[in-house]
C-alpha cells in the first residue's frame, strides 16, 4: 500500500493513518507531495474554498500522483477512505466525478465507504470486489466510520474535528499575506506559517515573535545563516528571558526597531518604558543593541497578520 499526502497541514493525520495500515499488519510505502502542493496553492486551476484550501486540485494532484505509482506497481484500481458528502468541496459526487476525470482514473477509484452510494466502479462490475461487502457511509457525521475502526480495534485515527490547514481562517490569512507579497514562496516559507505571531513590516518583511520556547526553538532552527552577510535577523531581549522574533526579509533601517518593540511587547517587560533588544546577523557583523519602547496595542494591531 502506497500512502500519499500533502502536508502543510495542521494535521497529523497522515501519521494517524499509516499507524492505522500498520496495525492491520499492511506493507506501507508513504509519498509525500508537498514541494507539489505548493505550487497547486499558488495557482489553483479550480479555485479555493472557503479559506485558501485548493480542495479539487488537492485531490487531483493526489490522484495523478497514485496514479503513476498504481501502474508503476502493476496494480489494477486504488483505494480511498472518501465519504461522500463528507467535505463540501471535493467530496460532493460532481466532484468526485471531476476528479477521476481530471486524474485519468475514471472508473479505477474505489470509495469502500460510500460505494453503495455511489455508481459501480470497474472492479466491482469486473467482479474482483464483491460490491455487496462495501458500505454506504454518507454525509458530515464521522460517527458510522468510528464505530467501524472500534469494530476493527483500531484507536489512533485523526480527530474528526481534524483538517487541512488551509481551512482555517487564520492560517488562511497569513499564507494569503505571504502569496501577496512573496508569490515566489517556498516551501520553508509555507512551514513558517504555523509558528508564532506574525506581523507584516513592509512589502518585502516580516516579524515572528514566538508565543513561547518550543516555538522559540522552532524558529531559531528556521533562522537561515545567522552568520554575517546572510540570512534572517533574530532578536531576543537583552536582560531577560522572553520571545525570540524572526526578522526575515530586506529589512530597512527601520524595521530592526519595530521587531524590537514588538519583541518587547510580548514579554514581561511590556510595561517597562525602556526594553534593551538585541539584533543578530541579518547581514549584522555584530549583535546590535537597541532601546525600544515596548509596542502599543495600536501598532501591534496595525501590523498584526491575522487575528492570532
Amino acid at each position: 500500500m502506497t500512502l500519499f499526502c500533502n502536508c502543510t497541514p495542521k494535521s497529523n493525520s497522515c501519521s494517524a493513518a499509516a499507524s492505522a495500515v500498520r496495525q492491520l499488519g499492511i506493507p506501507l510505502q508513504t509519498v509525500n507531495n508537498s514541494a507539489d502542493f505548493i505550487e497547486i496553492v499558488k495557482h489553483p486551476k479550480h479555485g479555493y474554498g472557503r479559506n485558501m484550501n485548493p480542495c479539487l486540485d488537492c485531490r487531483i494532484l493526489m490522484f495523478r500522483k497514485a496514479a503513476v505509482r498504481m501502474r508503476e506497481t502493476g496494480a489494477s484500481f486504488i483505494v480511498t477512505g472518501e465519504v461522500l458528502g463528507e467535505r463540501p468541496m471535493s467530496q460532493r459526487r460532481e466532484a468526485m466525478q471531476l476528479i477521476e476525470r481530471e486524474a485519468g482514473l475514471e472508473g479505477l477509484i474505489v470509495r469502500p465507504l460510500s460505494a453503495a452510494c455511489l455508481e459501480p466502479s470497474l472492479p466491482e462490475k469486473q467482479g474482483w470486489l464483491d460490491r455487496s461487502r462495501l458500505l454506504a457511509i454518507r454525509g458530515r457525521s464521522r460517527k458510522p466510520q468510528i464505530e467501524l475502526a472500534r469494530q476493527y480495534d483500531l484507536r489512533d485515527y485523526p480527530c474528526p474535528a481534524g483538517g487541512c490547514l488551509l481551512t482555517d481562517p487564520e492560517f488562511a490569512a497569513r499564507m494569503r499575506d505571504l502569496l501577496a507579497h512573496q508569490p515566489d514562496f517556498t516551501l520553508h516559507d509555507a512551514l513558517l506559517l504555523k509558528v508564532g505571531r506574525h506581523y507584516r513590516l513592509g512589502p518585502a518583511t516580516k516579524a515572528v515573535v514566538g508565543r513561547d520556547e518550543p516555538e522559540n526553538q522552532r524558529l531559531l532552527a528556521s533562522a537561515a545563516g545567522l552568520a554575517a552577510g546572510a540570512g534572517d535577523a533574530r532578536l531576543e531581549l537583552a536582560d531577560m528571558p522572553g520571545p525570540l522574533t524572526l526578522l526575515r526579509g530586506a529589512d530597512g533601517p527601520e524595521h530592526p526597531m519595530i521587531a524590537a518593540r514588538l519583541t518587547a511587547a510580548h514579554s514581561k517587560a511590556r510595561d517597562l518604558r525602556e526594553v534593551r533588544v538585541l539584533v543578530k546577523g541579518g547581514g549584522r557583523a555584530e549583535p546590535q543593541t537597541l532601546t525600544v519602547a515596548p509596542a502599543d496595542a495600536d501598532l501591534i494591531a496595525s501590523l498584526r497578520v491575522g487575528s492570532q
